[in-house]
């Protein structure tokens, strides 16, 4: 136990001294788009392997650990609030610079099927799921937000993966999430 606690305040005094150099490096903006022939045209999130794919015809090209939903063990998402990421084919639809976390990409769930699942049950489905980096703020955090799920039900990434992943992933990607 006393091991654990030296663990976590040892790397949170190593994040603190980092966080200043950190926070210059992602005040630029988004990057730019990568050329299309190095673009993904592909997504595969595994969430019980806790993995995102990208892939470029047919060929994997880079993988990332994520965190999700604190829910996503339980499931698909079915509606709002329940903490669950989403199962099934969806689409990367548009992407906003300035969200609440570093960077996102929004995933178009929920679909038609997943608004009438929801409305069967009296329940709105949600939506607002995303890829994105860590919290504004918290980015110092680095690996260290993959110990736990701890989005609403998103996708999350370091700050320095979802700059990559940004610029690899153009609007209209296709992308699956399998349990």
């Amino acid at each position: 136990m006393h091991r654990r606690a030296f663990l976590m305040s040892a790397a949170s005094a190593l994040a603190l001294t980092a966080a200043p150099a950190q926070a210059q490096l992602f005040r630029r903006g988004p990057p730019d788009m990568a050329p299309a022939h190095e673009q993904a045209d592909f997504i595969l999130v595994l969430k019980g392997a806790r993995r995102l794919i990208l892939f470029r015809q047919g060929t994997a090209f880079r993988e990332y650990r994520i965190s999700m939903g604190n829910g996503a063990n339980e499931g698909p998402k079915r509606f709002e609030g329940d903490g669950r990421t989403p199962e099934g084919l969806y689409t990367i639809d548009w992407r906003n610079p300035n969200s609440l976390a570093y960077l996102s990409l929004h995933i178009s769930y929920p679909n038609a099927e997943d608004v009438a699942y929801a409305a069967s049950h009296g329940r709105s489905a949600g939506g607002d799921i995303m890829i994105h980096g860590i919290n504004n703020g918290w980015g110092f955090l680095g690996g260290l937000q993959r110990t736990r799920d701890w989005t609403a039900g998103c996708i999350a990434v370091t700050n320095g993966e979802m700059r990559e992943i940004w610029s690899l992933v153009p609007d209209g990607t296709a992308i699956e999430l399998r349990a």
